[in-house]
């Protein structure tokens, strides 16, 4: 599986984006798929997971209530909307998919990821 992710830019303090994740392979449809983000001197993070069938989703709590994580199996894509963005949610914004059952929030858990997206708000 490949992954690309898209829909990164600049955008003021309490603006919108919308991430895109689009997939290749056939088996797309029975990974868990998430988001990560890494700023600028620290540590990538877990920021929304989904599950294979899209019924369940994860956030962390700094961006519980603000995020958003779809996906469209037919397409093979995952979504990210961002809402009511903050500066601290300046990072380059990854997807990463999973063959195994269960949203995790550790790196280590994922199989594949893309190349990331750099989202920047100012204030």
């Amino acid at each position: 599986v490949q992954l690309q992710a898209s829909g990164g830019g600049l955008v003021q303090a309490g603006g919108s984006l919308r991430l895109s994740c689009a997939a290749s392979g056939r088996t797309f449809n029975n990974y868990v798929m998430s988001w990560f983000r890494q700023a600028p001197g620290k540590e990538r993070e877990f920021v929304a997971g989904i599950t294979w069938s899209g019924g369940s989703t994860y956030y962390a709590d700094s961006v519980k209530g603000r995020f958003t994580v779809s996906r469209d199996n037919a397409k093979k894509m995952v979504y990210l909307q961002m809402n009511s963005l903050k500066p601290e949610d300046t990072a380059v914004y990854y997807c990463a998919g999973k063959r195994t059952v269960g949203v995790a929030s550790t790196i280590s858990a994922y199989d594949y990821w893309g190349q990331g997206t750099e989202v920047t708000v100012s204030s």
